[in-house]
């Protein structure tokens, strides 16, 4: 369907409601789309749309959660115009992409904060692992970084000098030094879960690790700090639609108390809400 289908010229239905006394007239005049369309990665966000997708319509907003699996790319969708929103990565990741692909895409607000954690079937701590020991980390730039932090932290490694998670990547190139002697081995995200049994241990994303029935703060053996963490993961729309009156009711209606209680009873603790 053309994005324009979705665009109205005039006042939007929603902003007659009381919520139009949050930013006024000129919000009211603002041109909206009928149908927020955002793209999600099934599991955690899919589960928590479904939340804020409710609490959007009690608003009088229209949000339609859009699942994309596979390669189908959330931040594609939202350049091009097929979606004016995603909800699914952190800064590191939203840098990169704008990097990598010419994307001009920006943080519209802050989501939630889910761990990385190293999860293994044949060991209970990282300081088990034998010489030769295969530990599988992600293939992509931002969450390799997070891995090998995580390994730093452990004590299995150290990174370069001078590395800073807030302003840059780290990959196999930059480990200095390995304490224990084992093979990192790069897999993809989507895999890792699968490859327990092929692994020592292996860093999994939240995302993934939820879907095989993996809590990070329950069967982590390593899980990632919290504290001073860059990862927290956000709304993402286009640069032009940052102060948008609809991006505002957007980002509202997640961070509402509905949605805040939802992630701390749903999730217990691997997934924290950062509002």
């Amino acid at each position: 369907m053309n994005k324009r289908e979705f665009l109205r010229t005039s006042g939007a239905a929603w902003m007659a409601s009381a919520t139009v006394g949050m930013w006024g007239a000129t919000a009211a005049q603002a041109a909206t789309p009928s149908v927020i369309r955002v793209g999600v990665r099934g599991g955690v966000d899919e589960e928590i749309w479904e939340v804020v997708t409710q609490v959007a319509k009690e608003r009088g907003l229209a949000v339609k959660a859009v699942v994309l699996s596979g390669s189908v790319s959330p931040n594609e969708g939202v350049n091009n115009g097929d979606l004016e929103a995603n909800s699914f990565q952190h800064v590191p990741f939203l840098r990169d992409q704008n990097q990598q692909r010419g994307y001009k895409l920006v943080s519209a607000g802050d989501t939630y904060i889910s761990p990385i954690a190293f999860y293994s079937k044949k060991y209970k701590k990282l300081a088990d692992l034998p010489a030769g020991a295969r530990v599988g980390i992600p293939n992509d730039p931002s969450n390799q970084t997070r891995a090998l932090v995580v390994l730093r932290d452990q004590g299995v490694l150290d990174l370069r000098d001078g590395f800073d998670p807030f302003t840059g990547t780290a990959t196999l190139a930059d480990v200095k030094k390995l304490h224990q002697k084992v093979e990192l081995v790069e897999v993809a995200s989507v895999v890792l879960a699968r490859s327990l049994d092929d692994l020592a241990t292996a860093a999994i994303v939240n995302s993934f690790a939820y879907q095989a029935g993996l809590v990070a703060t329950r069967d982590g053996i390593a899980v990632e700090k919290r504290e001073r963490n860059p990862y927290v993961n956000l709304i993402a729309v286009r640069a032009e639609n940052r102060d948008a009156p609809w991006t505002r009711a957007l980002v509202g209606a997640y961070q509402s108390e509905p949605v805040r209680k939802f992630i701390e009873t749903k999730y217990q603790g691997s997934v924290i809400p950062a509002f």
